[in-house]
């Protein structure tokens, strides 16, 4: 039997935190600062879950993702403005059994997810084409920084590189949670291998036809250059 643990929690909008991903989280409401508030008085120890939509001010239970990411509160940072800064790390998936709103802050009761990888399968070679699917799409999109790739392709946990890749794809949050939600190492390696390329197509398509009509308006100003230059010749 799963053990519960109960912490406060932090509902997120517009990003998914997934383990071992390190990230600043800028927090405004005022339910979320005194969860943070709280927190920091003992093992600094907040569950992130991710919101369905972003647009809800004051999220319940089905306003919310059912799995999230445990985390620990590296720093935090009080803003002129009242908000807060904090670092966050993740650390691991949990599944939310209970949500309370005592209208100071939110907080949860949730299960440790175990992650499933079948017996002596070696899904590093997997995890390894993952790393190069992102190389050539980042070839092409410069959206991710040298040393991030560096970092990424020094990783040996198949789990670690799929979580890392993941957090840096270019898709919708609900594509972004649902790999989070993968417990299957494999499955989630393969999912997230099927998005870059298809990202990668698509830019690919992109380009192409962005190249097409360049070609064809070099050629419809050439045209009407030389018509240009005809009508002042016969004019002469």
């Amino acid at each position: 039997m799963e053990v519960k643990i109960t912490q406060p929690l932090l509902p997120l909008r517009d990003i998914v935190v997934f383990p071992s991903m390190v990230i600043p989280l800028f927090v405004g409401r005022d339910k979320s600062i005194t969860a943070l508030n709280e927190v920091m008085k003992g093992n600094k120890k907040i569950v992130l879950v991710t919101q369905k939509n972003s647009e809800v001010d004051d999220p319940k239970k089905n306003d919310i993702f059912s799995y999230g990411c445990e985390s620990n509160v590296l720093q935090l940072l009080k803003l002129p403005d009242g908000t807060v800064k904090v670092l966050v790390e993740g650390i691991k998936r949990v599944k939310i059994i209970d949500f309370k709103d005592d209208e100071k802050f939110i907080s949860s009761s949730y299960e440790y997810q175990k992650e499933t990888l079948i017996k002596d399968e070696d899904l590093l070679p997997l995890a390894l084409t993952a790393v190069r699917r992102l190389e050539k799409l980042n070839s092409i999109n410069k959206k991710i920084s040298t040393e991030t790739i560096n970092n990424i392709k020094q990783l040996k946990d198949p789990s670690k590189i799929a979580d890392n890749i993941a957090s840096h794809l270019n898709c919708t949050i609900s594509e972004k949670q649902q790999i989070f939600e993968t417990l299957d190492i494999k499955k989630r390696l393969n999912s997230i291998i099927k998005i870059m390329e298809n990202e990668t197509s698509i830019i690919g398509v992109e380009k192409r036809i962005r190249g097409r009509v360049k070609t064809q308006m070099e050629k419809t100003q050439r045209e009407y250059y030389l018509n240009e230059q005809l009508k002042a010749i016969q004019k002469e």
